[in-house]
């Protein structure tokens, strides 16, 4: 079982994805790490999903930024979003993410932040 699942959208999120281990290391929290698109490979994103034990998960997304939604409507559990600076300096993943619609709540980050993601994961699972 993991506390926590890193799903990056792209194998170039992996330095955000990293800041984020880095902080749940520091803390002794379990993770899990994966690459999985929410466009190129959705049905993979499902399986992981279901059969995931983590009690949080934070989706790293750049440009259109689909995943963290894709995820937050797939589980009950918190998902926790990070928009990934772009061509549009990270605005449009910004956007993307914190405009979830009405029944699929998704939290949101600062661009970039995988750091901050962990720090609330870490929050959530201490509640």
């Amino acid at each position: 079982m993991v506390d926590v699942a890193i799903i990056s959208g792209s194998a170039s999120d992996a330095g955000v994805a990293d800041k984020a281990a880095a902080v749940l290391d520091e803390y002794r929290i379990t993770y899990d790490m994966k690459v999985l698109s929410a466009h190129r490979d959705p049905d993979s994103l499902d399986s992981y999903i279901k059969k995931s034990d983590a009690r949080v998960f934070i989706a790293i997304a750049g440009l259109s930024a689909a995943l963290p939604g894709v995820i937050a409507s797939k589980t009950d559990k918190p998902v926790i979003g990070v928009p990934v600076s772009g061509t549009l300096m990270g605005i449009d993943a910004l956007l993307s993410i914190v405009q979830m619609p009405r029944g699929v709540p998704v939290a949101c980050v600062g661009v970039d932040n995988g750091g901050n993601a962990a720090l609330l994961a870490v929050r959530i699972l201490k509640a």
